[in-house]
C-alpha cells in the first residue's frame, strides 16, 4: 500500500515539473518566463553585439534597462502590461527604435534586432577654412 502511495506521488510531481518545464524559456536554465527577450546583431555581419542598451518605455516614462550580454541576448521581466517604446543604443551604432509593442499578461514576445554601424562622422571646420587668402 504505502509503495502505491509513494508510486502515485512520484508520478505527481514529475508531471507538475514538466508542465512547469514548458513555461519557461527554452534554453535559458533559470526557469524564469521573460515577457519580451530577444538579440541584437550587426545588420551586415549578423554577429551579436554585446553592451546594447535597451531601454523600455510605457506612456514615455522609462520603465526598465537592460543590457545584451555577450551573446546579444537580453530579457525584461515583470513589464507592466501595455504598449511600449523599445529603445536600442550603443556608441558606433545607429539608433533603433520599436514603437507600438503591445506586452499581454502571461504572454511572452519575442524582438530581434538588426543595428547598423554607424559611419556618419561630424566635420569641422579647421581655423584654415575661414581664412582669406
Amino acid at each position: 500500500m504505502k509503495s502505491k502511495l509513494f508510486l502515485i506521488l512520484l508520478i505527481a510531481l514529475l508531471g507538475s515539473g514538466l508542465v512547469r518545464a514548458s513555461e519557461t524559456e527554452p534554453g535559458d536554465g533559470s526557469g524564469k518566463k521573460y515577457d519580451l527577450n530577444g538579440s541584437v546583431v550587426q545588420g551586415e555581419s549578423k554577429k551579436p553585439i554585446k553592451n546594447v542598451n535597451v531601454t523600455a518605455y510605457l506612456s514615455s516614462k522609462k520603465e526598465k534597462v537592460v543590457i545584451t550580454d555577450g551573446n546579444g541576448n537580453y530579457a525584461f521581466d515583470d513589464l507592466k502590461p501595455g504598449t511600449y517604446k523599445f529603445v536600442f543604443e550603443k556608441d558606433g551604432f545607429r539608433k533603433v527604435v520599436r514603437e507600438k509593442v503591445v506586452i499581454k499578461t502571461d504572454e511572452a514576445f519575442q524582438l530581434n534586432i538588426e543595428m547598423i554601424e554607424n559611419n556618419d562622422f561630424d566635420l569641422v571646420p579647421t581655423p584654415f577654412h575661414f581664412t582669406d587668402l
